[in-house]
């Protein structure tokens, strides 16, 4: 999770594709312009077997508007590495 959010700190599109389940991997990847992100706080974490989810606060700001996207990622280990499967935003 923290890789994926350094990724969308920096633009690095390569990493959030690499990161990202094939299956459920959208066909174009874009970042907003614009937007910095301000902070990462995982409020839980927890794995089991192959499978694991994390629920997480991300501040982002957009010019003078502030926003906290919340999510509830899943991810599952797929050649031995760990990729985002999808997610439940509140």
């Amino acid at each position: 999770m923290r890789s994926r959010y350094t990724a969308y700190v920096v633009g690095d599109l390569t990493h959030l594709a690499r990161s990202w389940h094939p299956r459920t991997r959208p066909d174009e990847l874009e970042l907003a312009d614009g937007t910095v992100w301000e902070g990462l706080v995982i409020d839980e974490a927890y794995e089991e077997a192959d499978t694991a989810v994390v629920a997480f606060r991300a501040a982002w700001r957009l010019g003078s508007e502030h926003q906290v996207l919340s999510e509830r990622s899943r991810f599952v280990r797929r050649a031995g590495r760990w990729v985002y499967l999808d997610g439940d935003v509140s």
